[in-house]
């Protein structure tokens, strides 16, 4: 009888030790191991993002381009690298030692895609100084961009987005600067030196039989691509201007990209026929060196941005630049140097170049 009153009052010393205990807040002692283990397992949800943001960048390519989603994705790829902190905040917030170590892969990735743009990679001694500007169709002041290009000091100047109304305006206050030039459709090459040789490039603005049945002449008021040879002391350049066809962010039809597709592959095809040793693309593309889409062009040509410039170089929109779809692409120079100019009354920024032989 004694020993069963013990063992019952043993019971309720037990039983008040573990309500005092719930009470406090204390950890029982068996699952001391387990919150050792606990920065490990919180924040599962940071550590699948985390993942998933790196193994996007890796794989961009792999992604579909259905609704041209992949060269959605490519065109502001960069600005990837600004989901790391966000991440990482959020990982700190919950104290997640998983997910900050998830982070490492996203910013390994982004570090071996654009690590390199952010060091200065510039360096003097060009031989000529390139320039290519989409000086916009809706440009309120072309005689003041005009100048504006004059005093950049570049060599060769490539226009695009050209206007019937404005190509005059352009002529004459470039004139002093460059006496050669050539215009074909909307396309323009200013110069220094003489040109030679020029003429349109058939970049497939028109598909289809209506565009089959059009003559060159019909054609050329619109053409947007050219071709021509400058003359230096060097020896010859080639040198293309092109702008690409637009591309357009539809709610229902996705990022339609047909016209500039169509327009890469075929300037890509001319280049590839090309048999110059020194070639130059100059112009608006509608795309970044990401995207898949001009993947015709950056395996055969450089970047200059990417070989001598200092950052990324972003060009469009003027105000606030989200991208660089103003390219000067280049096969047997050597890129220098390459930056952006300021803003002028266009919707894009000028970008230029310094090349050597």
């Amino acid at each position: 009888m004694r020993q069963s009153v013990e063992t019952r009052t043993e019971r309720e010393q037990a039983g008040a030790e573990q309500t005092e205990g719930e009470q406090t807040g204390a950890e029982p002692a068996g699952d001391k191991a387990v919150g050792r283990w606990g920065p490990w397992k919180r924040g599962p949800v940071f550590v699948v993002l985390a993942l998933l943001l790196g193994l996007v960048m890796l794989g961009h390519g792999q992604i579909t381009d259905r609704g041209s989603l992949g060269s959605l994705v490519e065109t502001f790829l960069p600005w990837c690298g600004l989901l790391v902190p966000v991440l990482l905040a959020g990982a700190l917030w919950r104290r997640s030692a998983s997910a900050v170590i998830a982070l490492l892969l996203p910013v390994t990735v982004w570090l071996n895609l654009y690590g390199g743009l952010l060091v200065d990679k510039s360096h003097s001694g060009a031989d000529l100084t390139l320039v290519s500007h989409n000086v916009g169709a809706d440009n309120p002041d072309p005689a003041a961009t005009a100048r504006d290009l004059a005093a950049s000091g570049a060599d060769v100047l490539a226009l695009e987005e050209l206007t019937e109304q404005d190509r005059g305006t352009y002529e004459k206050e470039l004139a002093t600067a460059y006496p050669h030039h050539a215009v074909r459709g909307t396309v323009g090459l200013w110069s220094r030196l003489p040109l030679s040789d020029t003429g349109p490039v058939d970049i497939k603005q028109d598909a289809g039989p209506l565009g089959d049945a059009k003559s060159a002449d019909e054609k050329l008021g619109y053409n947007r691509a050219l071709r021509t040879t400058v003359t230096t002391d060097q020896g010859p350049l080639t040198v293309y201007v092109a702008h690409l066809g637009s591309v357009r962010l539809m709610p229902r039809g996705g990022f339609w990209t047909d016209s500039r597709d169509r327009g890469a592959q075929a300037l890509a095809e001319a280049v590839a026929a090309d048999r110059s040793e020194r070639l130059v693309l100059l112009g608006d593309l509608n795309g970044t060196t990401d995207d898949r889409a001009l993947a015709g062009l950056t395996s055969r040509l450089r970047s200059a941005q990417e070989v001598a410039g200092d950052g990324f170089g972003f060009s469009w929109p003027a105000r606030f630049p989200v991208a660089r779809i103003d390219q000067i692409l280049v096969r047997g120079v050597e890129p220098k140097s390459s930056w952006v100019l300021p803003a002028t009354g266009s919707d894009h920024l000028p970008v230029a170049a310094g090349i050597s032989w």
